[in-house]
């Protein structure tokens, strides 16, 4: 591997890292992520950040049962396509990828039986083509997420762009697909930009369940936290990223919980639009995030 592209994704973490939230001293066993919960899956007043992951009483039972949660396959063509029934979720993670976190979160994904969308940093993909394409062998979607993650609201449309096309080209190198879907680093859009995008056939990934995965919190309260958002809206896009060490201790739990209270994993495939009248939808995000 060339060491200007390590040395460059260093960078890149230190960056992520700081916007992020530092991550805790690892806390990955998720010893406590199967602990019986309330059926809210709330934490009780004397719980704090370091409590169990609530789960269901549904859900104790199921601990070694991870199939049924896979549900169908969406192609879109535009983010007006995602159209999303009760109790659907798509799964998608940011920032990666990572080594030791990217690999761990494939693997639950497997075991669960769950493909979930993948939004690259350029550099990042650039710096580990062969987690990339790891992802890509596991059958995830793919999407980019630029080339450095700057906030493009700081940056001149021009420069935006270029940033854009710039982290797509490295993602598309090293995952040897295309990655039609992107993720506005920090939600930070703008109508202009989501229109260009529009015009150029990307599909812009927004969010309506944020893990928060970023604050420097345990995997239980991150698992928790993840769990209340989704009962509030009972279907949605949920944003996490691979390149903490606490999205993928909580994975499992997230996902058996999911399980038990009667969610589907929905993967999202592009599939080019019959017409060449492409508008990008302006709706906005709900609100920022990393």
């Amino acid at each position: 591997m060339p060491v200007r592209a390590v040395c460059a994704a260093a960078v890149v973490i230190s960056l992520l890292s700081s916007c992020a939230g530092k991550p805790p001293s690892e806390g990955g066993s998720l010893r406590s992520a199967f602990a019986a919960g309330d059926a809210a899956g709330s934490l009780r007043p004397k719980d704090d950040a370091r409590s169990p992951v609530a789960l269901t009483p549904a859900a104790w039972g199921r601990l070694n049962k991870m199939g049924g949660l896979a549900g169908r396959e969406l192609t879109v063509s535009s983010i007006s396509d995602i159209k999303l029934r009760d109790k659907e979720v798509v799964l998608t993670f940011d920032d990666g990828p990572m080594p030791k976190k990217t690999e761990r979160i494939l693997a639950t994904l497997d075991q669960f039986g769950v493909k979930a969308s993948f939004m690259m940093v350029g550099q990042m993909a650039k710096a580990h083509p062969d987690i990339a394409r790891e992802v890509v062998a596991e059958g995830h979607t793919i999407g980019s997420h630029t080339y450095r993650h700057p906030n493009l609201a700081h940056l001149s449309f021009d420069e935006a762009v270029a940033e854009i096309e710039k982290g797509r080209r490295a993602v598309e190198a090293a995952t040897g697909v295309d990655a039609d879907f992107f993720r506005f680093p920090y939600l930070s859009d703008s109508r202009k930009l989501r229109h260009w995008m529009g015009r150029h056939r990307m599909v812009v990934m927004d969010v309506q369940v944020d893990s928060k995965d970023y604050f420097s919190d345990t995997p239980a309260a991150v698992a928790t936290r993840t769990m209340e958002a989704l009962r509030a809206h009972r279907k949605g896009i949920i944003l996490m990223h691979d390149i903490h060490p606490r999205t993928a201790s909580m994975l499992p739990a997230l996902l058996t919980q999911l399980r038990a209270e009667g969610y589907k994993v929905v993967q999202l495939k592009y599939g080019k639009p019959s017409s060449d009248m492409l508008v990008a939808s302006t709706i906005r995000p709900l609100f920022a995030a990393n």
